[in-house]
């Protein structure tokens, strides 16, 4: 599944290349992912103890939840060395993204799709560096799910899994319209 850059960008030129699209735009919209991410939790840290919630709505509640694992409490309980585990894959994974950038940077779906992951990576990075954990949220919650989710309740996440989601969500768009172009 090779990309093509379509830019006629040669080695060497710098990330702000109009041949490329510009790496900084992507790079700025994941530091602006990042940022919110981190003002939200930093709100939610000051204001509520662990446990703390406030519904807000009939299907929604705000929250506060760590998260010692990775999607859906993925290992939260293996005893700590998961903190690790999941702050060397989010650091691998914002290298390998920021290299994508560089080299697709003209590909604005693509691009955008992987600067929304690359905040929200690096946002539960900083959690994991800051306090051993990640600081969830946001939880949404359905009678009629009550099946799948024990409850009710889908499982509290934050900003920066919602950027990865809608990251990951546009990869697949852009997968999708890829494919379609080639036929």
């Amino acid at each position: 599944m090779a990309r093509k850059s379509g830019s006629g960008a040669k080695p060497g030129h710098s990330f702000t290349s109009a041949a490329t699209g510009g790496l900084l735009p992507w790079l700025a919209l994941a530091f602006i992912v990042l940022i919110i991410d981190q003002f939200t939790k930093v709100l939610v840290v000051g204001y509520y103890q662990l446990g703390d919630s406030t519904t807000v709505t009939s299907f929604f509640n705000v929250v506060r939840v760590h998260n010692l694992g990775a999607a859906f409490s993925f290992l939260a309980g293996a005893g700590g060395w998961q903190r690790w585990l999941f702050t060397g894959i989010g650091i691998a994974a914002a290298a390998l993204i920021v290299w994508m950038l560089k080299s697709h940077a003209g590909q604005k779906l693509f691009a955008f799709a992987m600067a929304c992951i690359l905040g929200g990576a690096i946002g539960n990075v900083v959690d994991r560096l800051l306090y051993g954990y990640v600081v969830d949220f946001l939880q949404f919650h359905w009678s009629w799910l009550s099946p799948m989710f024990p409850g009710g309740y889908f499982p509290a996440f934050n900003v920066a899994d919602s950027a990865i989601t809608l990251g990951a969500t546009c990869l697949i768009l852009d997968e999708l319209l890829r494919v379609r172009r080639g036929r």
